[in-house]
């Protein structure tokens, strides 16, 4: 797949990623390193909790969504470089054996006022399982390089 520029991202765009299954080890092996909650990291006391079973920590959820949006359709020249996040919801939870992928959106683009050789792309990225259920929604802005 050929690398993008800015001029070859358009308002109203619409990418794809590849699906992703979460399993349940590495699901309790990131919380216990990074969220260490019973509802992330101990399949029997999650099913005393809120959610009712053990679930992904959000964190988690939103690593896999940057592996997905890094190996999709959206391959910038120099990589995918953001420039922070304007907006991260969990809708719905993550479960073990949920199948993820990502629906990216282009929903800004703009030269930078900075740096002239690069410009800005906003996105909005909405991450589903496999039923079709939203489990994450994300704006961001990358940095994106302009053709020489």
């Amino acid at each position: 797949m050929n690398e993008s520029y800015l001029d070859d991202f358009h308002v109203g765009d619409r990418l794809h990623s590849a699906q992703y299954t979460v399993s349940e080890a590495e699901m309790i092996e990131y919380a216990r390193r990074y969220d260490p909650q019973p509802f992330h990291t101990d399949p029997v006391a999650a099913k005393q909790a809120a959610f009712h079973g053990l679930v992904a920590s959000g964190w988690f959820t939103a690593a896999i969504t940057m592996k997905l949006m890094a190996q999709s359709e959206v391959r910038i020249a120099g990589g995918m470089i953001g420039m922070g996040v304007e907006e991260l919801r969990w809708p719905r939870p993550v479960r073990p054996g949920d199948t993820l992928h990502v629906e990216t959106e282009v929903i800004e683009v703009r030269p930078s006022r900075s740096h002239p050789d690069h410009g800005i792309v906003r996105v909005r990225n909405a991450t589903f399982n496999q039923a079709g259920e939203v489990v994450q929604t994300m704006v961001t802005a990358l940095y994106v390089p302009r053709r020489k």
